[in-house]
């Protein structure tokens, strides 16, 4: 609600919240522009300085979209909506000419589009323009109204407000801006939407970036007789607010999912990852810059030529190449020889693994660990432990009961960074939300519901339970690291399955919910980044400014487990969300290559110590940018070799005696040899997205005749067709029957 003088106990509140007061006064005029939404109504009203969409529920309040602000006079009509639209508008003044669209949802879930273009009548600078969204009460007031704001965007993050009014009883409101639409303005303006979407109560909404002035000649000129997008907002509605923060984060996700299906979204590229993958392994195998030897074993240098061997890092790649053994069906020799020095990673008066060799270099501190780090070297030893690796089975139970002791002593709240030596604290909060890696609780239960599986052990289970149980209460603030937020999703879908509590599905949607809300989701093309994808990528750190590829297939790799443990009781936005992320990753994922950049796009020089770039080498950037920087300016990866192994396995699967591979960009569920030639494949994405499914030829091979069908028999048409490769596009979920000559 809005902010308290303690003295005069009297509403404080900007000028332009005042301002909407106007639309309580002027509610007797006829609006220029009506129509139903559902339950809600829908007019458009205007105020000395303002046109507005008023979306109200009757006797329960509504909201008040400001979509065109203006400093003179001006004209307002309403004109013959066209194809798809409820109302259009014309906005005429001094200034030029506003053109604002209205487009009601087909949805569950009433929701409504405004799109708001804008042609200068001369060239023009844009000046501050206030947020566009305000609560109202049942006489349009802002200030009689009584809520919170749950999410708002997170620096380049997806642009979202999401709040609930409690007085009047209005309900959830998700407000999305679409930043995609608006690329021309920030490359016109030379701007970016970092944190312009969120506000205060009641001054919610968008803030449009503005120029920065002072310069001669003056730069941000908008091209006068030029059409521009200032808004292209998507708002959804719920009729009532959430008891708790699991429902709350379920409606989300739900929400989000109804504004994600209205957008117009980009295409998914296909990507040859098992050729990317053979490359790597080739590197791996034969750059010096990749490797080093210590007590006689070879070691990973976690960037080109730099650091010191890590075990998170010789773990996460040791991994990745054991899934390329099993999809190759012959173990690749580098596994064994990565696995041969594990050891000396274990320090066995501490009972643990160490971060880093015996031998590491005064310049590092042996004892400090970040939090996650002690457990994510456990998962993948679980994941080659539940495999029938002995080795990797025995290392992870002798280090296991370290990992408790670090559980209890945090009380399942983990700082920053400490020693490991007497748990005393380095770093306990980060800067950007006071806090510590609240998301390490999600990591840790995936490792004791491994070791449970391993073992039979009941105390593993219920140490998975009491993590989680104590992240509760979180609410958005879960996030603290992307990668560790997924896997903590895994875990509360894996307790839900042991257990058959309810609570635990209904707490990985927190989970979710946290991780969407640090989610890119739109297309940007500002700076250098119009030469590479950001749609749907997630920031590594809940502060990053950047995607980060081993966030980025690591998450891939946990929601992998997410849908595989998930069945028909899984929110259907919750599966559509985490399917199409993980469908562009593989696409988007490309772009950390350095091959795959234009040279001006990667950045000259590197974080000092992490080593230099080497176009040459297939091995990821760890870093890009939304606002357009140049990547690769924290280093090139190669602890993010991992990416080509784990998007190949996943995405390409062999077909016994066939002379070409499946590659699905979707899950596959399941595949069936139905005969010689026939295959069915089930695919398990959202209801409402589609798949890009190819046929792809073996190396030596030649390509027959193959045909698609769907389950009532009709032939697919291939969207795309060479020598090498037949593309269809194809319903993300339900079954599909291949046949081939």
């Amino acid at each position: 609600m809005g902010a308290k003088n303690p003295e005069a106990d009297v509403p404080i509140a900007s000028p332009h919240v005042l301002a909407v007061r106007e639309l309580g006064r002027a509610a007797a005029a006829k609006p220029i522009a009506e129509f139903d939404l559902g339950e809600l109504q829908v007019e458009v009203r205007t105020t000395q300085d303002s046109v507005f969409v008023v979306v109200v529920r009757e006797g329960r309040g509504g909201v008040a979209l400001r979509a065109a602000h203006l400093s003179c006079a001006f004209e307002c009509k309403a004109l013959a909506p066209q194809a798809g639209e409820d109302a259009r508008l014309g906005v005429t003044s001094a200034l030029g000419r506003h053109l604002v669209t209205l487009e009601a949802g087909a949805n569950a879930l009433e929701n409504l589009r405004v799109t708001v273009r804008f042609t200068p009548a001369m060239p023009m600078l844009i000046p501050f323009i206030p947020r566009d969204l305000y609560p109202i009460d049942n006489k349009g007031d802002p200030l009689g109204t009584v809520g919170s704001v749950e999410a708002k965007q997170r620096k380049l993050n997806v642009g979202i407000v999401y709040f609930r009014v409690d007085e009047p009883r209005f309900g959830d409101v998700l407000y999305f801006q679409n930043l995609t639409s608006m690329n021309d303005y920030y490359g016109a303006t030379g701007t970016t939407p970092e944190s312009i979407v969120g506000g205060s109560w009641p001054e919610l909404g968008h803030l449009l970036p503005i120029a920065q002035g002072g310069q001669t000649p003056p730069a941000g000129v908008l091209e006068g007789g030029t059409e521009i997008i200032l808004s292209d907002a998507i708002l959804v509605f719920r009729h009532d607010a959430p008891p708790d923060e699991r429902e709350t984060a379920r409606r989300f996700l739900q929400m989000l999912g109804v504004a994600y299906q209205r957008l117009d979204l980009p295409c998914v590229d296909y990507r040859d990852w098992v050729d990317r993958a053979e490359r790597t392994l080739r590197d791996l195998d034969q750059a010096p810059e990749a490797t080093i030897e210590h007590y006689g074993h070879r070691y990973i240098h976690p960037y080109t030529n730099a650091e010191y061997p890590d075990i998170m890092v010789q773990m996460s790649v040791v991994a990745a190449i054991h899934d390329w053994g099993k999809w190759c069906g012959t173990p690749h020799p580098l596994e064994a020889q990565f696995k041969a020095g594990l050891e000396k990673f274990y320090d066995p008066e501490l009972q643990s693994l160490r971060r880093y060799l015996p031998n590491v270099g005064d310049d590092k501190d042996a004892d400090a660990v970040d939090s996650w780090y002690l457990y994510h070297p456990m998962l993948n030893l679980g994941l080659l432990a539940l495999d029938g690796d002995e080795q990797a089975r025995t290392l992870l139970l002798k280090s296991i009961d370290f990992g408790i002791k670090a559980a209890h002593h945090f009380n399942y709240e983990w700082p920053v960074q400490y020693k490991v030596t007497d748990f005393s604290i380095i770093t306990e909060l980060a800067g950007a939300d006071c806090r510590g890696q609240t998301d390490v609780a999600g990591i840790y239960a995936w490792v004791m519901l491994q070791a449970f599986e391993l073992t039979d052990e009941k105390r593993f289970l219920d140490e998975a339970r009491c993590a989680i149980d104590a992240a509760m209460g979180l609410r958005f603030g879960v996030n603290y690291q992307a990668n560790l937020t997924a896997w903590g999703a895994a875990a509360c879908m894996r307790l839900w399955r042991i257990t058959n509590r309810p609570v635990y599905l209904e707490q990985s949607y927190v989970y979710l919910a946290s991780f969407f809300q640090n989610c890119v989701i739109w297309e940007s093309k500002v700076g250098h980044a119009a030469q590479y994808k950001t749609f749907l990528g997630v920031t590594c750190l809940q502060d990053a400014p950047y995607m980060a590829i081993y966030e980025c297939f690591d998450s891939f790799t946990a929601f992998e487990r997410y849908l595989a443990d998930s069945g028909p009781d899984l929110e259907p936005a919750a599966r559509l969300l985490v399917a199409e992320y993980c469908r562009y990753a593989l696409d988007r994922g490309w772009y950390f290559y350095p091959d795959a950049l234009p040279p001006e796009a990667v950045a000259t020089e590197q974080r000092e110590s992490n080593g230099h770039i080497d176009p040459k080498l297939s091995f990821p950037l760890e870093d890009l940018y939304p606002d357009g920087q140049p990547a690769g300016q924290v280093g090139q990866e190669v602890y993010g070799a991992g990416a080509a192994f784990i998007f190949a396995t996943r995405s390409f699967h062999p077909i016994e005696g066939a002379p070409f591979r499946i590659y699905c960009d979707q899950f596959v569920q399941s595949m069936e040899r139905t005969g010689d030639r026939a295959l069915t494949i089930t695919l398990a994405g959202g209801e409402s997205s589609i798949a890009g499914l190819s046929v792809v030829r073996l190396k030596r091979r030649k390509l027959g005749a193959v045909e698609l069908t769907a389950p009532d028999g009709d032939v697919l048409r291939s969207s795309a067709s060479t020598a090498d490769r037949i593309a269809y596009e194809v319903p993300a979920s339900g079954r599909l029957v291949l046949t081939w000559e």
